[in-house]
């Protein structure tokens, strides 16, 4: 008895299992070899506490690209982050400044930033209007809402939040860390497990991949879609108050040009701006990326900052290079 075999159609795929960890790995020897190449050119680069500081500097950063990552994985885009990150600020400031507990002001910002969120992720999904537009009618509509509180910096005198502002944490060798480290880094091992472990993540990079697909498997695209806004504009507002501890100031130009670094971080780090693929650890070594090379010009002392970010352009294109070459040959 012959059996026959029926002929298999063809499947449109895009970057194997081995392709998609390619940008990540690229991400992370970019940062060895940035930061190798400062360690031979400048004395003490080479050291504990200068990766430390590329934390303790970039901690909001990372929350950004971490929030910044759930939307791209979606194909969307958030270009309200860095005014949500100044309207945080100045809510902070002014709360405070009117003898609001900390702990109320923490809950009002973080609930402002999701309510933005959200609202966006609604219009997004109920009308159908492109994410680039309806963020940035946010963006504007947060920055100007900074303008309505004050039109100049508050300063944040509240003892409780000086004191965690200033407070250190001893790591073995010697190295210290600060709060906001730690934050930041509750917040990326919470979001890879949220992504890489539960139903709503999953759901997230099947969105990315072809939301028609998904919502024929029967997955709640909507409620998706509405809810990485949320978790952009949570992570925005987490990000406003980091920052408001690391300047000790609100301010309504804060975190101008800042939704530009967290896409540059998130797209380095081996996201692509389609949708479907990507990693928040990616994520995480483009901001450090980012900070290796703002570290290399300060170390520098003669460059000008504008070459951080003519660096940083550079590195955007030939990620973005790059990944259309995987993405091409996974699709082949």
């Amino acid at each position: 008895m012959t059996t026959v075999l029926e002929p298999q159609l063809p499947v449109k795929a895009g970057p194997g299992a081995p392709s998609r960890f390619l940008p990540v790995i690229a991400t992370f020897v970019v940062f060895v070899l940035t930061f190798g190449a400062g360690s031979v050119a400048y004395e003490g680069f080479a050291s504990g506490q200068v990766v430390a500081n590329l934390f303790i500097d970039n901690a909001f950063l990372i929350v950004l690209a971490v929030g910044m990552t759930f939307v791209i994985l979606t194909g969307g885009i958030d270009l309200s982050v860095g005014s949500v990150i100044a309207l945080s600020t100045m809510i902070a400031a002014a709360a405070l400044r009117a003898g609001w507990p900390p702990v109320v002001v923490v809950v009002a910002v973080l609930a402002t930033g999701s309510l933005l969120g959200f609202l966006m992720g609604m219009v997004i999904h109920k009308f159908g209007v492109q994410p680039f537009i309806v963020t940035l009618a946010g963006m504007f509509l947060a920055r100007g809402l900074c303008f309505v509180i004050s039109v100049e910096s508050i300063s944040i005198k509240d003892k409780a939040f000086r004191s965690l502002a200033t407070a250190t944490i001893e790591l073995p060798g010697g190295v210290t860390i600060t709060p906001p480290v730690v934050i930041a880094l509750v917040v990326v091992a919470v979001a890879a497990y949220v992504l890489h472990l539960t139903r709503f993540g999953r759901t997230v990079y099947a969105v990315g991949g072809s939301e028609a697909s998904a919502r024929l498997m029967g997955l709640r695209t909507g409620q998706v879609k509405v809810g990485v806004y949320v978790i952009s504009g949570f992570c925005s507002s987490l990000a406003g108050l980091l920052f408001a501890l690391y300047m000790l100031s609100g301010y309504s130009l804060h975190g101008v040009g800042m939704e530009l670094d967290a896409i540059a971080a998130v797209v380095v780090g081996g996201s692509l701006l389609s949708g479907g693929v990507g990693f928040v650890v990616g994520s995480v070594a483009g901001v450090l990326v980012l900070g290796t090379v703002q570290t290399v010009i300060s170390f520098q002392g003669t460059l000008s900052s504008w070459w951080t970010k003519i660096v940083i352009g550079g590195l955007l294109l030939a990620f973005i290079v790059l990944q259309r070459l995987i993405v091409r040959r996974g699709g082949s």
